[in-house]
């Protein structure tokens, strides 16, 4: 969805540990992992991290992304919409529950 290019994935089954590269233009690149046993929520209900924010540019641009998000079945949290200190966002849920923050 946003340009980046993902390695085969790494598998290490002695530590249960599996994770991908993306690499976007410009040499950005982000790891996903997934390890086994780290299964307890905090007091927010989530596990590891809040959300990952992606900056696209325009409000035009977050506006399409969230459409074509949702066309392929993934669910709006909440948005697009001008936040309280100002940001123009969408929030979208991964299959896992993972939040992904679309934003200008």
């Amino acid at each position: 969805y946003f340009n980046g290019n993902a390695n085969s994935k790494y598998h290490n089954k002695e530590k249960k540990f599996e994770s991908y590269f993306l690499t976007f233009d410009g040499g950005a690149r982000l790891e996903i992992m997934s390890k086994a046993g780290i299964d307890k929520p905090d007091q927010d209900d989530r596990l590891g991290w809040a959300h990952i924010a992606i900056s696209l540019g325009s409000r035009e641009s977050v506006n399409q992304m969230t459409t074509r998000l949702q066309n392929d079945g993934y669910r709006l949290v909440n948005g697009p919409r001008v936040t309280g200190d100002g940001y123009y966002e969408s929030v979208i849920e991964d299959p896992e529950g993972n939040l992904l923050e679309l934003t200008v």
